[in-house]
């Protein structure tokens, strides 16, 4: 089984594209949707709470806290100003550009 290693960068773009997509989301699918590993990535969306991109809530379910997140304003200033013109100059390695 191959596994293939994705940047940082196309991390967090995945992250904000679902987020425009589902609106509001909860930590768990958020994740699964976005093939990252709860533990190993959870700093990601952290780091992503603190510089503004993304917007945390907690919601109480009796004993249970459910984490929700959603894209800030910001975080859609840079999906579309900053990571998806760097996407379109370079690409990802598993996308085959440039067939006719």
């Amino acid at each position: 089984m191959v596994h293939e290693y994705r940047d940082r960068i196309f991390i967090r773009k995945d992250i904000l594209l679902k987020l425009c997509e589902y609106g509001e989301i909860n930590q768990s699918k958020l994740m699964s949707y976005c093939g990252l590993n709860n533990v190993k990535h959870k700093e990601i969306l952290d780091d992503m709470v603190r510089k503004g991109l993304i917007s945390r809530m907690e919601e109480n379910w009796g004993s249970k806290v459910i984490i929700n997140y959603k894209v800030s304003e910001r975080g859609r200033l840079i999906l579309n100003e900053i990571l998806a013109p760097y996407e379109e100059l370079f690409p990802r390695n598993n996308e085959k550009e440039g067939r006719d």
